[in-house]
């Protein structure tokens, strides 16, 4: 069974939040998707953290084994002869609608068949690294 996890970027506070791993934060899910709310906050305005940016898990684990995150920015290396055809380079990791996966933008290729092949290494997310995206754009 595919595990289902979350995590949080706080564009308040500029942190990443781990739903779970948190011990001021308390999230569930109600009506209308998931609900956060800090249990240090005495105002009942800030209590629910309505800014927070939800980012899914892909269910897929890059070549050293971590977790990748919606919002993750990927490197992808053509690590082997046999592989001549795909792109390189980096790229944010995001759900493609149209064809119902999960893509890496830039290299328009799907991160399962990506990660296949084994060259797929998470070295940041847009939130905390967004330069290591801006880098790849300026040096094509």
């Amino acid at each position: 069974m595919r595990e289902i996890k979350f995590r949080a970027w706080d564009d308040v506070k500029d942190r990443m939040l781990y739903l779970g791993e948190e011990d001021d934060i308390v999230f569930e899910f109600g009506g209308s998707g998931i609900v956060a709310t800090d249990i240090t906050e005495d105002e009942p305005n800030f209590k629910t953290l309505h800014h927070l940016i939800y980012l899914q898990y892909t269910g897929l684990k890059d070549k050293n084994g971590r977790e990748i995150y919606e919002g993750d920015i990927v490197k992808v290396t053509n690590g082997a002869e046999e592989l001549d055809g795909v792109d390189t380079g980096k790229g944010k990791v995001e759900w493609f609608t149209k064809w119902g996966y999960w893509n890496v933008s830039k290299i328009e290729n799907g991160l399962g068949d990506l990660l296949y092949n084994g060259y797929v290494e998470v070295i940041g997310n847009i939130y905390e690294d967004p330069e290591l995206l801006e880098a790849s754009h300026a040096s094509k």
